[in-house]
């Protein structure tokens, strides 16, 4: 997902991975100040079993959020969706059927008295081996 290939937007930005090749099968991204939480609702309730589920934010990942999104959210692995907040920095990978929380989430509480960038937290990056899904 990038800038340059305009597939990325304000809220929550997603990439869905195929859990058995790895190839990418859609991406979206979700306005989460002045979008409907509701597309956000169906786009997660529409995963199929067994996808890599990647998920980025930016500006406000967390406005619209309602305890349904971070239900949805929270079954795909997510340890930090039900304290998201407003300007948060987040990214997270986790996946449709996992059985346990994903180890790969980061999360940066928006504070203004911590803020690196003028009221924007740091910058957060994500590295690591992500297993495919075996049969």
């Amino acid at each position: 997902m990038s800038g340059v290939k305009n597939n990325v937007g304000r809220g929550i930005n997603i990439a869905l991975l195929n859990g058995k090749t790895g190839e990418l099968t859609k991406t979206d991204s979700f306005d989460m100040w002045s979008g409907d939480v509701n597309l956000l609702i169906k786009f997660l309730k529409e995963i199929e079993d067994g996808s890599i589920v990647m998920m980025a934010t930016f500006d406000d990942p967390a406005t619209k959020l309602n305890e349904e999104a971070r239900n949805l959210i929270a079954d795909l692995g997510s340890s930090s969706i039900s304290i998201l907040g407003f300007r948060d920095n987040w990214v997270f990978v986790g996946g449709k059927g996992i059985k346990t929380k994903s180890p790969f989430e980061q999360h940066i509480k928006n504070n203004a008295e911590t803020n690196k960038y003028e009221g924007w937290p740091e910058v957060l990056e994500m590295e690591g081996c992500i297993p495919i899904k075996h049969e």
